[in-house]
């Protein structure tokens, strides 16, 4: 069975690689912050990760910062 890609997954942004609106891949990723091996599992955080299609430039952005 063959898996189609998602529309709401790419999106048009700017990419600084680039220095123009490029389509992107946007996805959203849990990372651990703490270096302590107890309790880590409490301390994930979801960031969003884009990739440039065009020059695979990847920034990540904590999604908790306001």
């Amino acid at each position: 069975m063959s898996k189609s890609k998602s529309g709401l997954t790419e999106l048009t942004e700017y990419c600084d690689g680039c220095d123009a609106r490029t389509p992107h891949e946007v996805s959203i990723t849990l990372k651990t912050e703490s270096a302590k091996q107890v309790n880590r599992e409490f301390s994930r955080e979801p960031y969003r990760a884009t990739k440039c299609a065009h020059c695979g430039e990847e920034t990540l952005q904590r999604m908790n910062d306001a």
